[in-house]
């Protein structure tokens, strides 16, 4: 029998140990038009924590900055744990290449979850189940088509200018093209797998890039493998595109209803 071959995205996101720096390798499969995704350099950098032998509990926040351009290669990981208390831990990454500036700053916030009182306020959306749903087509950038994108609604609609504006707002079950179950790393990546608000709303592409981009997880990893799932519905919205930069929200639940993650992020555009 043939060896199973590690799946595209845990292939992605694989990571060396070292002491405090670790190393990492661009993808051609998460590539982007210039650079690779902004949600697997993400995932990479908090698979080194989640591997770190100093890591304690489960990933509560992550802000990744991306600095500069990160070529096709290795890339070093410097890992630090900046302060660490009895129920959270801080720590600070930097990605570079070669010796070189920051690529890649990104903070991230760990903590012991226990039981207590909770308010669920967000409803679950509604939706058209994920197999009734007709699936996105592929498209130029590889890393999209590591995914299938099913839109409920909102779909991006590329096509001649029109004077009136379509909406930013999607509604759409996002899963791994070739299925794996759904762990804290694709759930940070899946966090920024959604095409730029401004695609859909001037109906065009245009240069685009994250710039920040923050996830807040509301799940840990023992209740989100008792999930079970593989995919996620998620909706996506901006509120503001002014001089240049654009904002993005979004949800990120179950199909069995649980809010497992919002994230919000900044985008430099050029229309």
């Amino acid at each position: 029998m043939h060896a199973k071959l590690p799946h595209p995205f845990d292939e992605a996101t694989r990571i060396t140990a070292g002491d405090s720096s670790w190393q990492g390798h661009t993808s051609d499969d998460y590539w982007a038009f210039v650079g690779p995704f902004g949600g697997a350099t993400a995932a990479t950098i908090l698979r080194a924590l989640i591997e770190h032998p100093q890591r304690a509990g489960d990933p509560l926040a992550l802000t990744v900055n991306y600095c500069a351009p990160i070529a096709k290669g290795p890339f070093d990981l410097d890992v630090r744990l900046v302060k660490a208390n009895r129920s959270s831990q801080h720590w600070s990454v930097e990605l570079s290449q070669g010796g070189g500036e920051v690529a890649t700053l990104a903070t991230a916030v760990f903590a012991e979850r226990r039981p207590s009182w909770e308010h669920r306020v967000a409803q679950y959306p509604d939706a058209k189940p994920f197999e009734e749903t007709l699936p996105f087509p592929k498209i130029q950038a590889s890393w999209a088509n590591q995914y299938e994108f099913r839109f409920v609604e909102g779909e991006m609609r590329i096509g001649p200018p029109q004077a009136e504006l379509a909406s930013t707002y999607s509604k759409i079950w996002i899963s791994d093209r070739t299925p794996r179950k759904l762990d804290m790393l694709s759930l940070m990546s899946m966090s920024d797998a959604f095409f730029g608000r401004i695609f859909h709303a001037r109906r065009e592409l245009v240069p685009f890039g994250t710039v920040s981009l923050t996830t807040y997880f509301h799940t840990d990893g023992e209740e989100l493998a008792a999930e079970d799932i593989t995919r996620v519905l998620a909706t996506a919205d901006s509120k503001i595109m002014h001089k240049s930069y654009a904002d993005q929200n979004a949800e990120l639940w179950s199909p069995n209803g649980r809010l497992l993650a919002t994230t919000t992020q900044i985008a430099y555009f050029k229309a």
